[in-house]
C-alpha cells in the first residue's frame, strides 16, 4: 500500500531562500495554502503568492526578540496529528487546528557563526529552537507529513512535485525523514563539540557529505569517505579517488606540512620511500627518488611548490598513481595528463583539526594530533662532540620525517636527503638494519649521514650498528633509564647525539 497523501498545505519557515522560488511558484500552481513567518512571509509574498501569517494563526505575536514564532499547539498540533487516528482528528477539529502536510524549513548558521569569529552571545543566538523543533516534529510523523530540512533537498522536493502533481507516497516521506534527522543530529553534534570546547569529553561526529569510492582496502571490502574532498582539493584529471588513495593522500600532505624549504616526497602504503629539499623542484624530485626508485614505482608525488614543465618531464619517466602540488604550468600539466587514469591533485588547504580518530574494538579513539616539530632550540646536546656542518639541519630533517613513519622507525638522512627508512618493525635494530640495507642497495654512502629514531634506545646496540655503517649524529627522544649506555658509546666513538623529549610513534 503506498499510503498516497496530498499535500495541501505548506508551512515555510527559512533562513536561506536561494532557489526557494522555484519552490514556491511550483507549490503555489499545485493549490497549496502557505503558512509562514516574519521574513519568510514577506519573500513569499513579495512573489505574489498569498501566505497566512503564523501569529494569525496561533494569536501570538512573535516574542522575545523572534525566539519565539512557530512554538504554539496550533503549529505542532497541526504537524503531529496522526491522521488515522479519530482520536487525533477530533482534537485538532476541536481546537480549530489545521493540518500542515509540508514543513520547508532550515537552520541558524551555527557552524558559521562559530567558523566567522564571533562572539559567545552571537553564536548562542544561533542556537535554532523553533526550527530544530519543526523539523523533529515533522520527520518524527513522516507517516503524513513531508519534512525538507535544508535547501539540499529543494532538488528531490521538486522532482516529487513534477512527478507526482504534489502527492507523496510513504516511501517518499520517510525518505526525506531521514535526511531531516541527518540534518537536526549534525546541528546537534556542533553545537555540543562547542559547548564542550571541543575537547572530546564525549565522542560526538557527523559528516554530511560522503564519497561512495570503488571499494575498500580490498575489493571485498565496502568503502565510503565521509567528508568534504573538494573542499581541500581540485582534481585536475584522472580516474576515481580509491579508499588506498585517501591514506596515501592523507600521509602526503601530513609529511609535506612539514618543510618550508622547496621539497618533493614519494610515498608507498602511507610511508615516505623518498623525499629531499633543495633549490628546485626538479633537483628535490630527482633526489627523492634516489631514495628509493623501486619502491617508488606506482607511488604517491607531492611537492609543496608549483610543479613545471622541466620537472614534469623527470616525473612522467616513471608510472605513478598520483601527483599533488599547489600548482601546476599548463605545460607540465599537458605532460601529466598524458596518462589516462593518473590523479592530479591541486592541494588547496592544510590539514585542518586538532584530533584524530580511529575505531577500535567497540568503540572509537580519539587522541590530539601529534602536531610537535621540533627546532634547533629543542635538540638538546648530551655528548662531548658537537654537531657539525650540517648536521643539525639533517637531523631536524630527520626527525621530521621519522615522525610520519610507521613505528618502530629509523631514518637515514644526509644533506637533506632520504638516503633510506626502516619501517614498521617490531625491533628497532631491525629498523636499523632495515635501513642500512636499503641504503646499500641505492648505492649511498652513509659516512657522514645521521640517523633519527621515533622512541628511545634502550640499550647502546643501534648507536653501535649506526656508527659502523658511518653515521656521525643522532637524533631520539631519550627517556629510557638506560640512555647513558647509548651516550656512553657516542662518547667513545666521536659521535653526537641530541635528546628532544618527544617521541613520535605512529602506529
Amino acid at each position: 500500500m503506498s499510503l498516497e497523501k496530498k499535500i495541501k498545505t505548506a508551512l515555510v519557515s527559512v533562513y536561506h531562500k536561494d532557489g526557494l522560488d522555484e519552490i514556491l511558484r511550483k507549490l503555489d500552481s499545485l493549490g497549496v495554502r502557505f503558512v509562514s513567518t516574519g521574513g519568510t512571509r514577506n519573500f513569499i509574498e513579495s512573489l505574489g503568492f498569498a501566505c497566512d501569517a503564523v501569529e494569525d494563526v496561533t494569536g501570538y505575536p512573535s516574542i522575545l526578540g523572534g525566539r519565539v514564532k512557530t512554538l504554539h499547539p496550533k503549529i505542532f498540533g497541526g504537524i503531529l496529528c496522526r491522521r488515522e487516528l479519530s482520536e487525533d482528528m477530533k482534537q485538532i477539529k476541536a481546537y480549530d487546528i489545521q493540518e500542515i502536510d509540508l514543513v520547508i524549513v532550515d537552520l541558524y548558521p551555527f557552524e558559521e557563526t562559530v567558523a566567522s569569529g564571533a562572539g559567545e552571545q552571537d553564536i548562542v543566538e544561533k542556537i535554532d529552537i523553533g526550527g530544530i523543533s519543526l523539523i523533529r516534529a515533522a520527520a518524527k510523523n513522516f507517516k503524513d507529513v513531508v519534512i525538507v530540512a535544508s535547501n539540499n533537498q529543494y532538488a528531490p522536493l521538486m522532482n516529487l512535485l513534477e512527478e507526482k502533481g504534489g502527492k507523496s507516497d510513504i516511501a517518499d516521506r520517510k525518505f526525506f525523514a531521514k535526511e531531516a534527522f541527518s540534518v537536526s543530529s549534525s546541528y546537534d553534534t556542533a553545537i555540543f563539540n562547542y559547548m564542550d570546547n571541543y575537547e572530546g569529553s564525549a565522542f560526538r561526529y557527523a559528516e554530511d557529505d560522503a564519497m561512495h569510492l570503488r571499494y575498500g582496502e580490498n575489493p571485498h571490502q565496502k568503502g565510503t569517505f565521509c567528508g568534504d574532498f573538494n573542499a581541500m582539493f581540485d582534481q585536475l584529471h584522472g580516474r576515481e579517488i580509491s579508499y588506498n588513495n585517501l591514506l596515501d593522500i592523507e600521509a602526503a600532505i601530513s609529511l609535506i606540512s612539514e618543510f618550508d624549504e622547496t621539497t618533493v616526497a614519494i610515498l608507498k602504503h602511507n610511508n615516505a620511500c623518498g623525499i629531499a629539499s633543495r633549490e628546485t623542484v626538479v633537483e628535490a624530485w630527482k633526489d627523492a627518488l634516489a631514495g628509493d626508485p623501486v619502491s617508488a614505482f606506482g607511488g604517491i608525488i607531492i611537492s609543496n611548490r608549483k610543479i613545471d614543465k622541466v620537472a614534469a618531464e623527470e616525473i612522467n619517466t616513471i608510472f605513478f598513481e598520483i601527483v599533488i602540488a599547489p600548482e601546476y604550468d599548463k605545460e607540465a600539466l599537458e605532460i601529466l595528463e598524458q596518462k589516462k587514469n593518473r590523479i592530479i591533485l591541486v592541494q588547496k588547504q592544510s590539514l585542518e583539526g586538532t584530533k584524530q580518530f580511529r575505531s577500535l574494538l567497540n568503540g572509537v579513539l580519539v587522541q590530539d594530533k601529534d602536531l610537535s616539530i621540533q627546532a634547533a632550540s629543542d635538540l638538546k646536546l648530551v655528548t662531548n662532540r658537537p654537531l657539525q656542518g650540517t648536521e643539525a639541519e639533517d637531523l631536524l630533517f630527520a626527525n621530521k620525517l621519522v615522525k610520519h613513519t610507521k613505528s618502530n622507525a629509523i631514518i637515514l638522512v644526509k644533506n637533506k636527503q632520504l638516503c633510506a627508512g626502516g619501517t614498521g618493525q617490531t625491533s628497532r635494530v631491525d629498523a636499523l638494519k632495515q635501513a642500512i640495507e636499503k641504503a646499500d642497495a641505492f648505492g649511498f654512502k652513509l659516512d657522514g649521514a645521521v640517523m633519527a629514531s621515533d622512541a628511545f634506545f634502550p640499550f647502546p646496540d643501534c648507536v653501535e650498528i649506526a656508527g659502523n655503517a658511518g653515521i656521525t649524529a643522532v637524533v631520539q627522544p631519550g627517556g629510557s633509564i638506560k640512555d647513558n649506555l647509548s651516550v656512553e658509546y657516542c662518547n667513545e666513538h666521536n659521535i653526537s647525539m641530541v635528546m628532544t623529549g618527544v617521541r613520535h610513534f605512529k602506529h
